[in-house]
């Protein structure tokens, strides 16, 4: 059985398809196509819904990959197995992909500083709805470098630098490096091909989430919490305020 295409890898904004139901198992369905992000590199899955033709809607609590190159939805109720076959649309919640994607973002720019300037890599992340989480390999890292990432994050809000998405080769990726952010964890290779998200002049990296359009459309940056995870692991809680049309985010610290 052919794989689940993901429309979501095309089009990060898809929130809405129609697609046929091709295996059911428990209270997961697979479609032969998704605009639902199974979760992966931190951000979690997205949730919403599933309309069958003629039937009661069905929501979707969770999503993942399967090793049989499916994507598996999570719904409540369970779906019923006379559902395969039949023509489904899809509604994923627009609100929460916005916001995932509002993060997921930002946490490019982070990381990318974090590496670039600083030589600290990831070791972990969880991508939330009102805030996230990033741990770093940070030696020397202090609370006084906060105000310092902010600005520096915030100036590459600010720039509304446009984002877009390519592929490359499995044997392409093995010799970029610089594709790397973390090294505890590989992206995911869809059928032989490594997807890599750009911000036009500053960063390109492996990732298969969900992003904003650009980065003026992400919002204010400010990191809330740190903490000290051993020796020289990092945690630093991050948050976003909405974008204001017009307001330049690396300003507004001054006007507060």
């Amino acid at each position: 059985m052919p794989g689940t295409i993901r429309l979501y890898l095309q089009d990060d904004h898809c929130v809405d398809a129609t697609a046929t139901v091709v295996a059911v198992r428990g209270a997961a369905l697979a479609i032969d196509r998704t605009c639902f992000y199974p979760g992966g590199g931190g951000q979690p899955p997205d949730q919403g819904r599933i309309e069958p033709a003629g039937g009661p809607a069905l929501e979707v609590v969770s999503v993942h990959a399967g090793e049989d190159a499916l994507v598996w939805h999570v719904c409540a109720p369970p779906p019923s197995p006379d559902i395969v076959g039949r023509p489904v649309r899809l509604a994923v919640d627009p609100v929460r992909r916005r916001a995932l994607a509002r993060y997921h973002t930002v946490l490019h720019v982070l990381n990318t500083i974090a590496l670039r300037d600083y030589g600290a890599w990831i070791t972990g992340v969880q991508i939330g709805v009102d805030y996230s989480r990033i741990d770093f390999k940070w030696d020397g890292f202090t609370t006084a470098l906060s105000a310092e990432l902010e600005d520096k994050v915030n100036a590459v809000l600010g720039a509304s630098r446009p984002l877009r998405s390519y592929y490359i080769s499995e044997d392409e990726f093995r010799r970029r490096e610089d594709l790397l952010r973390t090294l505890e964890v590989r992206p995911p290779v869809v059928q032989g091909r490594v997807r890599v998200v750009e911000i036009e002049g500053f960063d390109a990296q492996a990732c298969g989430g969900t992003h904003m359009p650009t980065t003026g459309d992400v919002g204010r940056f400010s990191i809330f919490r740190t903490e000290n995870k051993g020796r020289i692991n990092k945690r630093l809680y991050v948050r976003l305020d909405e974008p204001v049309p017009g307001a330049i985010p690396g300003g507004v610290r001054d006007l507060f």
